[in-house]
């Protein structure tokens, strides 16, 4: 379930990279959430017709769809669904929703889903934690992983909690909210990521 692990630690071993495989756990079929949520601009409120009371936007969200790029021709896809509920802006931990992730190479892989347990933002990154649910990698159910997004416009850059130790299953246990640098770069034309910054009350 090195999903998404340095190509040169995939390399190491016939093991390390079913591990990688695995590891970018996402279904495709959860790419629903890339132009599905509706996100007001930061610090605007959409105004309903006369007679309707105005909704603030929420405090943070993560969303959007979007592989990988890797030279070897890896399958690597992550989708985002997160958000943080404006009556929540004072605890990410009470963030909502779901991101996916699948690695294959050669027919081999694994995917996830993850239930979101924390959400936060700063500008355009954000970085998402949550449990993993539902996965076809042996000993990743139920292991929390967080993965870091900086949204760049077509240049996005991601990372992931498990970048050290090459899978989820073998990260062991994990805070709320922790994962690593951004240090993959997104497959030009495959999709984006949005990032709405937070904007808490400090």
């Amino acid at each position: 379930m090195s999903l998404a692990a340095p190509p040169r630690t995939r390399r190491r071993t016939r093991r390390t990279r079913a591990l990688a495989v695995g590891a970018a756990l996402l279904i495709a079929g959860a790419v629903a959430t890339t132009g599905g949520s509706a996100v007001a601009s930061p610090g605007a409120e959409a105004s309903a017709g006369a007679g309707e009371r105005s909704t603030a936007r929420e405090a943070a969200a993560l969303t959007g769809t979007a592989k990988l790029y890797r030279s070897l021709g890896d399958d690597i896809t992550f989708t985002f669904d997160a958000h943080l509920a404006a009556e929540d802006t004072d605890d990410p931990s009470k963030a909502t929703g779901t991101f996916r992730f699948s690695h294959y190479l050669n027919g081999e892989g694994a995917s996830a889903e993850v239930e979101v347990d924390c959400l936060v933002t700063g500008g355009k990154v954000a970085v998402v934690s949550g449990v993993i649910t539902e996965s076809d990698l042996e000993g990743a159910k139920g292991e929390r992983v967080g993965v870091t997004v900086h949204d760049l416009g077509r240049k996005d850059r991601l990372g992931y909690s498990w970048a050290s130790t090459g899978s989820p299953a073998d990260q062991g246990p994990l805070p709320k909210c922790v994962s690593s640098a951004p240090f993959e770069s997104v497959k030009a034309g495959t999709g984006d990521f949005r990032v709405l910054p937070w904007e808490p009350k400090l």
